[in-house]
């Protein structure tokens, strides 16, 4: 057998290696609306780019009873390549092997690449389509899941790390998304749950389906344990690639800056004048307020179904990366409750460990109240809004849009919690509660013994908010840096963001803090 004889030995190998679990069983995956291991990453990476590591591992088949299954690349493919431009390192889990069971080599390949990922600084992408912890491997797939959980947690905050769920997600395997950065699900072909339908029939008595116990819907929109919902596989992978482009390569370096093509008088926003009524009890969008301060078509909302009353996500402002968090009236008055504040809080975290100035557009009226709130731990959940705001040194930027009231008004990116620059409208009104509330429990002696308490009331009001309440009193402690015209709004926040871009501040020498959780 001469050299070509050998490398044409090499080709087949490498040829039955792509072809995976064989025809049947791509087709059989193909009818379900999936698509193959293989096919996600041509999607997914810029064409040509994709380099395959570790293609002929195998399982071992005499220790565990596999000698007669065949297993080509242990059930997943696993390398690097680029995405528009840019290097990423990802696995992509075959469910035409094996169903894409986790056993000791497969995991060994997603931990090798995962290594180099960190190692080279780029962004690590994580396919998932499996049955789970491979059973005939024992004890040695728990090990293997140990090893990628362990290295999502030590690589959490250094390098980007995203989870796409198209297929089965069940047991020790949700572990590892939930873990990394951002969650992406499929309708319908899509879930994730530690015990399956079958397991709390037979355990609790309770019956439903697959897609109802832990689909796309569900952790979009119920449990928040997903950020993304698509509609099929194409669109999350798109998704993805939007994704990329506001986070850097890693914790060391700044998003990259996307060149805007300029219109005549872009920056002075009339339009803002009518989207927030003065009056504080009328509800608004405040979707529309974003998309009249950031650059056209840039705005990336992230977990839009869960916890509403919370905006956040990704835009762009003067072609610059930012994160915004706004109060959104449409829900709750825009109150803080238990899951927004969840929401808010790992939403700032990952802005600041991966250098993206945070924007918050205010509007808050306290925190919600309730007996299921305060049972539920509203106290604990609101103290990792003040962590996340207070830990965070990137540039932060405050836009108080109406109200600011209370506690939720100090959590809320306040100059006290380390904002670099705080902004209000002149319609503002920043207090330790509504005018209306406070005038009732100052005066309430006064309006009582009142020969027309109403009228009483209305005044004690209006005086209220003339020395309490309107953003001139805060302004005058410098507690607001500048009262602007709305229309101004997005010239401020360029002219911020330019001002902060050099912006550097340590914080005490510590092992890690220790949030709320």
């Amino acid at each position: 057998m001469d050299m070509y004889d050998k490398i044409n030995e090499l080709y087949d190998r490498k040829s039955e290696i792509e072809l995976g679990g064989g025809e049947a069983r791509i087709e059989k995956q193909h009818n379900k609306g999936k698509l193959t291991a293989r096919e996600r990453i041509d999607l997914l990476l810029d064409e040509g780019t994709f380099v395959e590591i570790n293609p002929f591992v195998k399982h071992r088949t005499v220790d565990f009873g596999m000698d007669k299954k065949e297993g080509p690349g242990d059930g997943v493919v696993t390398g690097y390549g680029k995405v528009n431009g840019r290097p990423v390192y990802l696995f992509s889990q075959d469910f035409t092997v094996f169903g894409g069971a986790l056993g000791e080599m497969h995991a060994q390949k997603i931990a090798n690449v995962m290594d180099l990922a960190a190692k080279n600084g780029a962004p690590f992408i994580g396919i998932n389509d499996s049955g789970g912890a491979r059973i005939q491997e024992g004890v040695l797939s728990l090990d293997g899941y140990g090893h990628i959980f362990y290295r999502n947690s030590i690589y959490s905050g250094v390098i980007p790390q995203i989870s796409v769920i198209m297929g089965p997600c069940a047991g020790g395997a949700v572990y590892s998304p939930a873990i990394t950065d951002f969650i992406l699900m499929v309708d319908k072909t899509s879930q994730m749950f530690i015990t399956g339908p079958k397991v709390i029939e037979t355990v609790t008595g309770e019956k439903i389906s697959s897609e109802g116990l832990g689909g796309a819907k569900v952790h979009n929109s119920v449990s928040g344990n997903a950020h993304f919902r698509a509609a099929d596989e194409e669109t999350a992978i798109e998704q993805i690639k939007q994704l990329l482009s506001y986070l850097p390569q890693n914790n060391t370096e700044k998003a990259p800056v996307v060149k805007v093509e300029k219109e005549e008088d872009d920056n002075f926003r009339s339009e803002l004048l009518d989207l927030v009524p003065v009056d504080q009890t009328k509800a608004y969008d405040v979707r529309k307020v974003i998309e009249q301060v950031v650059d056209k078509d840039s705005f990336m909302e992230v977990q839009k179904d869960f916890a509403k009353n919370i905006v956040v996500g990704f835009a762009r402002i003067d072609g610059e990366s930012v994160g915004l968090v706004c109060n959104q009236p449409k829900v709750l008055a825009g109150g803080l409750d238990i899951n927004s504040s969840d929401k808010l809080a790992r939403f700032v975290r990952t802005c600041d460990s991966f250098n993206v100035p945070i924007i918050t557009f205010e509007d808050v009226s306290g925190f919600f109240p309730g007996v299921k709130q305060e049972h539920g731990g509203i106290i604990r959940h609101g103290a990792k809004i003040l962590f996340a705001y207070s830990e965070a040194t990137v540039p932060k930027i405050t836009v108080i849009l109406r109200k600011a009231y209370g506690g939720a008004y100090v959590a809320l990116n306040s100059k006290s919690i380390g904002a670099d620059m705080v902004y209000a409208w002149p319609n503002a009104e920043i207090a330790v509660m509504g005018a209306s509330g406070a005038a009732n429990i100052i005066h309430a002696g006064e309006i009582a013994k009142s020969a027309d308490p109403e009228a009483t009331r209305a005044q004690k009001i209006e005086e209220y908010k003339e020395k309490f309440a309107n953003p001139y009193v805060a302004a005058s402690h410098g507690l607001v840096d500048d009262v602007i015209d709305p229309r101004e709004t997005r010239i401020k926040l360029m002219q911020s963001l330019e001002m902060l871009r050099t912006k550097k501040e340590s914080r005490p020498y510590k092992k890690h803090g220790n949030i709320p959780l």
